[in-house]
C-alpha cells in the first residue's frame, strides 16, 4: 500500500499549501481537499473509492468538481464512503441542486456517476487486500478518523479532532502501528478557541499522547497556516521526546 499526501494543511495560500486529502496507490483518497486539484484529469479517473472523514469544507472541497470532471470518463460510479450522518448533510447542502447538481441521479439514476456507500466506526472495508477502518473522533460534526492497514503495517489519520479516550484506545490495539498522522489545527495561544472548535494544540495534544502505548512515528498535519512556525516550536518543546515531524505535501509512505 503507497499513500502520497496530496493535501495536509488547515488552510489555502501560497503554492504549498493544500487542504486534506491523501491518495492511497492510485484509486482510494481519504478526504478530498484541495490537495486534490493537484492530480492530472487521467489521475482523477482511476480513483473508485473516496473515505470522508467528515463533512468541512476543507475535507470535501474538490470531490464535487472531481465528479464533474471525469463521470463521464467512467465506467462505473465513483463510490463514498461516509457516515450516514455525514451524507445526509452532503445531500442537503453540496449535491441538492442548488449548488451542486446531484450526481447521484445523474445521468440516470441506475446508472450514476456517484453512489454513498455507509460507514460506520470499526467497520472494516476491504479493498483489493487494503484494510480501511474508521476510528472513533471527537469533532463539532460527525466524524471519524482512519486505520489503513496493508496486512504488513497500518497508519492512523486522525482527520479531525479535539480529545477523545475512544480514538486511543482504537490506536492501542492495533498491533502493527508504523505510522500516525494526528493534527494539531492551533497554538497554545489558542487553546480556548481549540476547545470550542474540537481540535487540538499542542499542550492538548501532549495529554492524549499520553494515552498512547507503542511507539509510531508522529506527523502533524492540519496546521493553520498562519501559526506553523509558533505551533510547531510548541509541539517540540511539549512532545520532543515523540519525535514528532510536520507533514508535508508530496510525502509518500509506504505500508
Amino acid at each position: 500500500m503507497k499513500l502520497r499526501i496530496l493535501g495536509c494543511s488547515g488552510g489555502i495560500g501560497g503554492r504549498h499549501l493544500r487542504t486534506t486529502s491523501i491518495l492511497v496507490d492510485s484509486d482510494v483518497l481519504i478526504d478530498c481537499g484541495t490537495g486534490v486539484a493537484d492530480l492530472s484529469i487521467a489521475e482523477l479517473a482511476q480513483i473508485d473509492h473516496v473515505f470522508l472523514t467528515h463533512s468541512h469544507m476543507d475535507h470535501i472541497a474538490c470531490l464535487p468538481l472531481m465528479i464533474d470532471t471525469v463521470g463521464d470518463m467512467r465506467n462505473r460510479p465513483l463510490i463514498v464512503h461516509a457516515l450516514p450522518a455525514t451524507e445526509e448533510i452532503l445531500r442537503a447542502h453540496i449535491f441538492n441542486w442548488a449548488v451542486w447538481p446531484d450526481f447521484s441521479e445523474i445521468p440516470a439514476a441506475e446508472a450514476p456517476w456517484l453512489r454513498f456507500e455507509s460507514i460506520s466506526v470499526g467497520q472494516v472495508v476491504e479493498l483489493n487486500g487494503r484494510r480501511i477502518v474508521p476510528l472513533p473522533v471527537n469533532h463539532t460534526v460527525p466524524a471519524v478518523g482512519y486505520q489503513l492497514d496493508s496486512g504488513a503495517a497500518s497508519l492512523v489519520f486522525s482527520g479531525d479532532t479535539g480529545p477523545c479516550r475512544e480514538l486511543w484506545q482504537a490506536v492501542n490495539a492495533i498491533d502493527n502501528l508504523k505510522a500516525l498522522l494526528i493534527e494539531t489545527a492551533f497554538s497554545n495561544r489558542e487553546r480556548r478557541v481549540a476547545q470550542a472548535s474540537l481540535h487540538l494544540c499542542p499542550s492538548m495534544l501532549l495529554d492524549e499522547l499520553r494515552y498512547l502505548q507503542s511507539r509510531p512515528e508522529i506527523y502533524i498535519t492540519h496546521l493553520k497556516p498562519g501559526q506553523i512556525e509558533l505551533t510547531m516550536e510548541e509541539i517540540e518543546e511539549s512532545i520532543g521526546e515523540f519525535l514528532p515531524r510536520m507533514l508535508q505535501n508530496n510525502q509518500m509512505f509506504e505500508l
